[in-house]
């Protein structure tokens, strides 16, 4: 029978993650970012199109729909692994947004709010990967890439359940599917550097 908890607690996780906060914050300031720059919705689109301050609300936006949920389930008396799969949930609501006909953005911030709920200590490995290769090439989405990748090791390394296991490789897998442009990118040589 099928945990009937677990499954409003991943509905309410998904319509979480389903807000998309760029496309607000865009809009806020007169700006449709699925119509600027790469289209996407996420943070380093903002940060481009919009300006740093927007960039930032938008990345703590999008963290904190992953971090919310999880963090809700791992205070309340909900199994453990009950967690993860919350998790899942709200990455999946922001990179197939119930607002957006089932589109949205590539779900690196959502991820990392779901992952320092989850596991902090993986969070500083697959971070320090980030910030090394993104200071050495200049590359946001090469640092993404890589970090996702490291995630699925990292939790493993320290213990992570078979359920957090299972479900970091499942957000990892689907953050580099939906770079698979920037990868394209990345190997012609025009991906677009970052400018602090």
């Amino acid at each position: 029978m099928p945990d009937m908890t677990l499954i409003m607690a991943c509905a309410a996780a998904y319509l979480l993650g389903s807000i998309p906060s760029g496309l607000l914050w865009g809009k806020a300031y007169g700006i449709d970012v699925r119509k600027e720059g790469s289209g996407n919705i996420g943070a380093t689109n903002l940060y481009r199109t919009v300006g740093r301050k927007v960039g930032v609300l938008t990345l703590l936006c999008d963290s904190l729909k992953g971090f919310i949920p999880v963090l809700a389930v791992k205070l309340s008396a909900l199994p453990a692994d009950h967690a993860a799969w919350v998790g899942l949930a709200a990455f999946c609501g922001h990179v197939f947004s119930l607002f957006l006909r089932f589109k949205g953005g590539k779900g690196v911030a959502t991820a990392l709010g779901v992952f320092l709920a989850l596991s902090p200590l993986a969070v500083l490995i697959a971070l320090g990967v980030f910030l090394g290769l993104v200071y050495k090439w200049r590359y946001i989405s090469l640092g993404s890439i890589c970090a996702a990748a490291v995630m699925p090791p990292a939790v493993s390394l320290l213990g992570g359940s078979r359920a957090m296991l299972l479900v970091t490789a499942l957000i990892a897998v689907i953050v580099i599917v939906k770079h698979h442009e920037n990868i394209k990118r990345l190997v012609a040589g025009t991906e677009n550097k970052f400018k602090a």
